[in-house]
Order: C-alpha cells, then sequence, then structure tokens
C-alpha cells in the first residue's frame, strides 16, 4: 500500500474527486426555515495527507451530503487557542493560514474563497455579549484544522465560514460558549468543534505513519471515548485526563477539548451523539460525530 504521506503524485487523489464528486455539490440542497435544525459536528480535521486518501475524502464528502447546505459555518479549531475569545476575518476570500510544515508545496499554494461571513461575526458577537466580549480578528485566515476538511466538504468554498478561538481547555467553560451559540443551529449554521480524536504525534512509529500501525495508546483512549459517547456521559469525556491511553493520546489537550463546544451546542448534550465516522489513519483515531 502507497502511504499517503508519500503518494506518487501530490493530491492525486483530490484531483480525482474534484472530478468526479464534487460537482454533486452543487445540487446539494440548501437548509430552509421549515427544516429541523443543523446538528453540530466534533470532526478529526487531519492535515494536508487528506488530500491523498480518497477514503477520508469520501467519508467527509458523504458527511456533508447527508446534511442540509449550512447556510454559514462557524468552526473551533484545535489550531487557534486565543483569549479573549476572537472571531477570524469575516472579509470575502478570507485567507489562509498555513500552520503546517514538511508536506508538498502544492498544499501551501491551495486556496479557498469563502463568501462574506459579516452577518454570522454579528451574530456570534451578539449572542457572547452575556458571557464573554468577542474580538474580531481583521487579518486572521482559517487555519487547517478548518480549511482542510471544508475544502473537502464543500468543496466550492459557497459557505461563509468564521472562526472562533478556543480561549480555554477548561470542559465546562467551552461547553457554556457551545450553549451560547445554540441558537445559531436554528438558523441553519453548522457549529464545529475541529480536533482529532487521538492526537499523540510524538509517539508514532514508522509503521504507524506509513501503514496505520494503532498503537494501544490510541486503541484504548478511542474504545474509552466511544464508550462514554454511546452512553452519553459527558461527565465521564470531562474527565479525559485519567483516560486510559493517556497522556501519550494527548499530549496537549487542544485536538481533544472542542468535544464541548460540540456538546454545549447540543439541544440534549446526555443524548448519544451519532458516531460517523470511526476509523484510524496513520494509527490516530478518526471518530467524528454529530449532536442533534
Amino acid at each position: 500500500m502507497t502511504s499517503i504521506l508519500h503518494p506518487p503524485v501530490e493530491g492525486a487523489a483530490f484531483d480525482a474527486f474534484m472530478e468526479t464528486s464534487a460537482p454533486a455539490s452543487h445540487d446539494h440542497r440548501q437548509w430552509q426555515p421549515t427544516d429541523d435544525s443543523m446538528p453540530a459536528l466534533y470532526l478529526s480535521h487531519g492535515a494536508p495527507p487528506v488530500f491523498n486518501d480518497a477514503h477520508w475524502m469520501y467519508q467527509l464528502f458523504g458527511w456533508s451530503r447527508s446534511l442540509p447546505k449550512p447556510t454559514a459555518i462557524l468552526i473551533v479549531s484545535a489550531h487557534w487557542e486565543a483569549a479573549p475569545l476572537a472571531l477570524s476575518s469575516p472579509s470575502i476570500g478570507t485567507r489562509l493560514v498555513y500552520d503546517f510544515s514538511g508536506f508538498g508545496r502544492r498544499y501551501f499554494e491551495m486556496t479557498y474563497q469563502t463568501p462574506d461571513a459579516s452577518a454570522l461575526a454579528a451574530q456570534v458577537t451578539a449572542l457572547m455579549s452575556d458571557l464573554e466580549p468577542v474580538h474580531e480578528h481583521p487579518s486572521r485566515g482559517l487555519d487547517h484544522g478548518a480549511w482542510v476538511p471544508l475544502k473537502v466538504m464543500y468543496p466550492y468554498a459557497d459557505v461563509p465560514v468564521l472562526q472562533l478561538s478556543m480561549p480555554t481547555h477548561d470542559p465546562d467553560k467551552l461547553f457554556r460558549i457551545g450553549q451560547q451559540l445554540r441558537p445559531l443551529r436554528e438558523e441553519g449554521v453548522l457549529i464545529i468543534g475541529s480536533g482529532y480524536m487521538t492526537h499523540g504525534l510524538p509517539f508514532l512509529g514508522r509503521e504507524s505513519w506509513e501503514h496505520n500501525a494503532i498503537p494501544g495508546w490510541s486503541r484504548d483512549f478511542d474504545a474509552w471515548a466511544a464508550e462514554a459517547l454511546a452512553a452519553g456521559r459527558l461527565d465521564v469525556l470531562a474527565d479525559f485526563r485519567r483516560a486510559p491511553g493517556m497522556p501519550y493520546a494527548h499530549p496537549t489537550v487542544e485536538h481533544y477539548t472542542p468535544i464541548f463546544v460540540t456538546f454545549g451546542a447540543a439541544t440534549d448534550p446526555s443524548a448519544p451523539p451519532t458516531v460517523v465516522i470511526d476509523d484510524f489513519q496513520m494509527g490516530l483515531a478518526k471518530r467524528s460525530f454529530e449532536v442533534a
């Protein structure tokens, strides 16, 4: 099997996706006020190797197609930790942040020219006013925790996208942020917590990088999370520092904690979510889900 880190042609799988699958997005039905609220997602986002992985792109695109096309997207990414709470630039064609290294030049030249998101920025600022002020960051673009998966899910960049910083890793505080944002779902806004269910990059060996060998700590943490999710045990998920596989699964926790924004935005946070992706890549758990 050819590793997605070293494909014969960088991005060839993405090119094939754009030719064969992406055109279906043109006919993607837009969310309407008569629809139910949009769900909120926790998404294991991946990095540029996603564009070499036809299976992963199939999963992401299929997920987006199972939902109405949102009126806008608000995403909290592991890759923007900033306090006080801040919003990315809402301007049309917001620039991308290429916050990675060691990948092919092509990925540093990719674009994602999204529409103006000023209306969403105003809504978020108003909703958060009772909790804490929101700073609009005029030069901050979309980092790879946002644009990499969205470039597959909504390949023609025809949905306004705004990124919200993650000001803390405290589960209760992140949950309250999600609660404040919950009304956006009733207007067709897709709220996404973007991270990765396991992210112990320093502890991956060559067999994981090249052949997706799954370390015990990654499998154990994912199994623990799967059980807690199936039981609707948010209290267990909040006690993640004592989970099996820690601290190897998350030597730093920014890829896990967006999960609490997602649950805060849920109508019933105690209801088990719908798991959409539950496999592994490069030994890391891609477990991703949606809440109603």
